[in-house]
């Protein structure tokens, strides 16, 4: 068969029975690159790396030329030498091309998708090959097509300079302006009538290229003062540079930036009229991440864990008896203070100083310093808390040294209400598997303290040992205090076997509690009744307190987590053995389930029925998230005096940019955002707006809000969650770059369409070859025979036809006229007449 009969055979009318277009204009594009490269070249011929698109369709056999033009062309297409991707072109006799879509069939990320996308929609519009003489976005120089390897070639004006990766990102250069309001309430009582609470308000704007901040507060805290109180935190302006920030205004000098903070004593500076300037790398982005350093409670009875940090309350949770890790990972960021309070039956039996301990990387490790400076007086604006002297000087200065890649050391001076605090900090990761941390301080009039930890990590688990010693003169609000507190304490986690485990930690206090504690336990993975469980065995021996009569507190636990076979659900249990109230023996028992939904407004629930020798107790709790609002709620029932107590925690945000208005319940913030209505013909269809970055946020019909991370140049691609329906989504990406506190808003359209399958014919009956056909859902390129294949929305069944830049015809078809098979619709071959 000659070159031209096998060309027309590949673009047969029979072949075009397939229904999915992408296979369509792939197959035939393969057939006719094969047909080209299999051609005999006259061994004389010319390179065609810079060669005219006309001068290579010359060397073509006789006959396929005629082939080639106005149909689409699978290609690879390269921007300065780096991959781009892979796409669809067409090409014209005039040697245009133009770019019909990206088959993303390769993996790019980052700034290359941010390229693809950018030159996506530049090359959506016809441009000449060869050199670039007007009309030269992105500095363009040139375009060039090689038909030997079907390659796409772009040449920009920093071809020499893309490959290299920017230290900053440049600010946004429109910025869309903004406001982010983020509410937290935090409520907890203990089962005696009092009730402690925190709401937090935090508000983000972006004004040119200052970003705006303010905090306010309202709390009660019990065991502190019965009254409500009230204070403006901060209100002030920060200006990003590179590598540096300036923040003016009245806040709360804090280590912004500064990845490791050295540790002071006699609290934190006050709120201060002035200017603070340090290091910057990015805004602080918050990481739902744990503790580096876990923090543990040992509980005798079900409980609550209440932490304080700065004397208010900003978390609580449940706990059950044993030895068990508090979840650290919605704390904040940084390294600080927090004092955690252990609540059985409505009575605080523990409490103690710990720090978080979530240090920030290093993000340039050229950049060996890390500093900030503050500087302002003293001052108290819009607040009821009690009234130091102000008018102060506040100054201080906080450094960080990268000494080398393993090793960092931090330095702090600063003064506090007329006294001088020092700390000095020092974080090094000796190899790999050993790292050690030490902290020393000193207060004036107050004392001093130093705090050490070393982690070692082996193959089949780690040790982690700490000691932390203080040597205080002060007087708390629970009474005068001398004198030296010391705690030690020695963690073991070894990995016998993928499903066997062994723990262990030994501590000692001695100060304002005194003793040796002993925890070891075992854990195995495995199934039960075909399902996976957990088992685990705890044998302890702690130091007395009051849940345990002061006496030593000695017992075991067995506990099991069985997965049921239900999707998302789980049955607890638990025997052991304790020291009770009165110091005698308590035998106990516990049960408890728990389920989790993926929708609806209750997310997760939870009960735990308890038996010990003073009755039965009950825990109960509920997650919940909706559209503006998410949170937990738990309840519980004291086996010992019957006594109530409970907790609740709540956070929403809302946003406001481009005249729109949005609320959100996730839980995550980011610092700026995207305000996003979707429009739908499927109400039931499930949608997601996935980032490069890896995070996914659930889309509904309606108004959304999605945090996105401010300063960095970013792309969200839309998706069906499940391919349930043929639908068609429009724009299918987008692109944001925002200051902090700056809303942007995009609107989506999520049409139902059909495959469209037939042939254009002109007023002779001629088939229209390189005709564009276009729908509100997509458009497509009619092949050399006039077939095409299009996706077009079902609600409005219309094809406008164009070829060489003008309409030609729009035409209306009637769905149920015509053969449907699937999703695919066959409307064979349908005249347009000019218009």
């Amino acid at each position: 068969m000659s070159v031209p009969l096998l060309a027309q055979e590949i673009l047969s009318h029979e072949w075009l029975t397939m229904n999915n277009p992408r296979i369509i204009q792939q197959t035939c594009l393969a057939g006719c690159i094969a047909v080209a490269l299999s051609a005999p070249y006259s061994a004389s011929a010319a390179p065609m790396t810079t060669a005219s698109l006309l001068k290579q369709t010359e060397q073509l056999p006789a006959g396929f030329a005629e082939h080639f033009f106005d149909v689409p062309l699978a290609v690879r297409i390269e921007l300065n030498g780096q991959l781009l991707g892979e796409g669809m072109i067409t090409l014209s006799h005039d040697e245009r091309v133009r770019l019909l879509e990206f088959t993303h069939s390769v993996d790019v990320q980052g700034e290359m998708l941010r390229r693809q996308e950018l030159w996506g929609q530049i090359l959506q519009q016809e441009r000449k090959l060869g050199e670039c003489a007007a009309d030269c976005p992105e500095m363009l120089l040139a375009i060039h097509y090689s038909i030997e390897n079907s390659q796409l070639s772009i040449v920009t004006a920093d071809a020499e300079v893309i490959d290299g990766e920017a230290k900053y990102y440049l600010l946004p250069q429109e910025s869309a302006p903004g406001l982010i309001v983020r509410n937290q309430l935090n409520l907890v009582n203990s089962g005696e009538g009092e009730t402690s609470g925190n709401y937090w308000l935090n508000a983000s704007a972006s004004l040119g290229s200052w970003s705006m901040q303010s905090s306010w507060q309202m709390a009660k805290s019990s065991g502190y003062e019965d009254e409500m109180h009230y204070s403006m935190q901060d209100l002030y302006g920060q200006r990003e540079y590179e590598g540096h920030f300036l923040r003016l205004g009245y806040f709360t000098p804090d280590s912004n930036n500064i990845g490791l903070q050295p540790m002071t004593l006699g609290g934190r500076p006050d709120t201060t009229l002035g200017v603070m300037i340090g290091s910057s790398d990015t805004l602080a982005i918050r990481n739902d991440r744990p503790s580096a350093t876990p923090i543990y409670v040992t509980v005798n009875r079900p409980g609550m864990v209440e932490i304080y940090r700065n004397q208010q309350l900003i978390n609580s949770q449940s706990v059950q008896p044993g030895l068990q890790t508090i979840d650290t990972r919605s704390l904040p960021g940084g390294i600080y203070p927090i004092e955690v309070r252990l609540v059985e039956d409505g009575d605080v039996t523990y409490r103690r100083e710990e720090t978080i301990y979530k240090p920030e990387n290093w993000a340039d490790p050229t950049n060996r310093w890390r500093y900030n400076l503050f500087a302002g007086k003293s001052s108290q604006l819009i607040s009821n808390w009690d009234k130091r002297e102000q008018g102060e000087l506040n100054a201080g200065v906080l450094l960080n040294y990268l000494i080398n890649p393993r090793l960092v050391g931090g330095l702090s001076a600063q003064q506090v209400q007329g006294n001088m605090q020092y700390g000095t900090t020092l974080d090094w990761r000796i190899s790999d598997s050993l790292s050690f941390y030490n902290n020393l301080s000193w207060a004036e009039n107050y004392g001093q303290a130093a705090d050490l930890q070393g982690i070692y990590s082996y193959g089949s688990g780690s040790i982690v040992l700490s000691h932390n010693q203080s040597w205080l003169d002060t007087r708390t609000r629970y009474g005068s205090y001398k004198g030296e507190n010391r705690t030690s304490s020695a963690n073991l986690h070894h990995r016998l076997s993928n499903k066997n485990s062994l723990t262990g930690r030994v501590s000692n206090n001695s100060g304002n509690s005194n003793g040796t504690g002993v925890d070891l336990g075992w854990q195995h993975n495995g199934e039960l009744y075909g399902n996976s469980a957990l088992w685990r065995v705890s044998l302890f021996d702690r130091p007395g307190s009051y849940s345990s009569g002061n006496g030593r507190n000695r017992g075991i636990d067995i506990n099991l987590s069985w997965n049921l076979s239900t999707e998302k659900g789980r049955v607890t249990t638990r025997l052991g053995s304790r020291t009770g109230r009165d110091g005698e023996r308590d035998n106990n028992a516990a049960v408890g389930w728990q389920q989790d939904y993926d929708q609806g407004f209750v997310r997760n629930l939870n009960g735990t029925l308890t038996a010990d020798r003073y009755g039965t107790g009950l825990d109960v709790g509920a997650g919940f998230q909706n559209s503006v609002l998410r949170g937990d709620a738990y309840a519980q029932k004291s086996s010992y005096n019957s006594g109530l107590s409970g907790g609740v925690n709540l956070e929403s945000t809302v946003a406001m940019g481009r005249n729109k208005l949005a609320a959100s319940g996730e839980s995550h913030y980011s610092g700026a955002g995207m305000i996003i209505d979707v429009e739908s013909d499927v109400p039931e269809v499930l949608l997601r707006a996935d980032e490069h970055s890896g995070s996914s946020t659930p889309l509904r019909p309606g108004r959304n809000f999605i945090p996105v991370a401010p300063y960095k140049t970013g792309h969200i691609q839309f998706d069906v969650e499940k391919d349930d329906h043929a639908v068609t989504i429009k724009p299918q990406s987008t692109r944001y770059q925002l200051n902090r506190g700056g809303v942007e808003y995009r609107k989506i359209q999520v049409m139902k369409t059909v495959t469209v399958i037939g042939r254009v014919l002109d007023a002779q009956g001629e088939p229209i070859r390189g005709g564009q056909v276009i729908n509100h859902a997509s458009r497509s390129v009619t092949e050399h025979g006039g077939f095409f294949a299009v996706e077009m929305n079902a609600s409005s069944p219309t094809l406008a036809i164009h070829h060489q830049n003008k309409q030609l015809c729009e035409l209306t078809l009637d769905i149920n006229a015509h053969p449907q098979e699937n999703d695919a619709l066959m409307v064979g071959d349908i005249q347009c007449v000019k218009s």
